[in-house]
């Protein structure tokens, strides 16, 4: 809300504060970037947050966790780092068979707070494109650097509590979250082949940067219902959220 001014000031300059404040209430628009701004995650207040930006002025906050700095929003640039677009499709079958970089919304919206919430789907092979996906300085991680994480964070057994944003805004059950790391993971679902969409508000699932085959890369993911952070391997061809790390 605007803080009240009091009555000598000069009206010129009243009205300046009064239109900065209304700019910068609930939801502050960037003109560079309609997307900045917009998030609706609950970030830890407790914690000090840095920012970073991508090739397109998306600007996230970043948060120290032990010796590593993370992304505590999901990636959600439509170009790589040389500003060659990333490649989208709405059609199943084209999503499912490509071998080349996509990247999509979840169920295909255009709604910009659910985009700047939720960040973007991408699939593996954006993820290994030689142009890159990730901003100067970032790089996607490897598995053994969310291993780090989560070894920091205590173990995969307890290490999802620390990570999730707190409360049921986005997740369908709080559980027992905390977010102590900052890190506050969304869960905006994934896109499994040419199955569509499934999981907004009860999975987050992320990709990293090891291959184990020519179809399947490594990838974690977190439940609403569980404290445990589980890594597995699966195709190249489903739609995960990315978080990168500071090199």
């Amino acid at each position: 809300m605007k803080e009240t001014k009091a009555i000598t000031i000069p009206l010129i300059v009243l009205t300046t504060v009064f239109i900065f404040h209304s700019c910068k209430q609930d939801k502050p628009i960037t003109p560079d970037n309609p997307l900045n701004g917009r998030t609706t995650a609950i970030f830890n207040p407790d914690l000090e947050y840095g920012t970073m930006n991508d090739i397109e002025g998306n600007i996230y906050k970043t948060i120290q966790i032990g010796d590593q700095i993370w992304m505590s929003e999901n990636l959600r640039t439509t170009k790589y780092r040389n500003s060659d677009p990333i490649i989208t499709t709405f059609e199943n079958d084209l999503w499912a068979n490509a071998v080349e970089g996509l990247f999509c919304n979840y169920n295909n919206t255009e709604d910009l707070d659910t985009i700047a919430t939720y960040g973007r789907l991408y699939n593996w092979y954006a993820v290994n494109d030689i142009r890159n996906i990730s901003p100067e300085g970032w790089r996607v991680p490897t598995t053994n650097d969310w291993l780090t994480l989560i070894n920091f964070l205590g173990g995969d057994s307890i290490a999802s509590n620390k990570l999730k944003e707190v409360g049921n805004l986005h997740w369908g059950d709080p559980f027992e979250s905390n977010n102590s790391s900052g890190f506050t993971a969304i869960p905006n679902g994934f896109r499994y082949l040419s199955n569509e969409f499934f999981g907004l508000g009860y999975y987050n699932s992320f990709w990293t940067s090891s291959e184990y085959s020519d179809s399947k890369a490594g990838f974690l993911y977190i439940y609403y219902f569980s404290s445990k952070v589980s890594k597995g391997i699966n195709y190249k061809a489903n739609g995960y959220s990315i978080r990168c790390i500071k090199e």
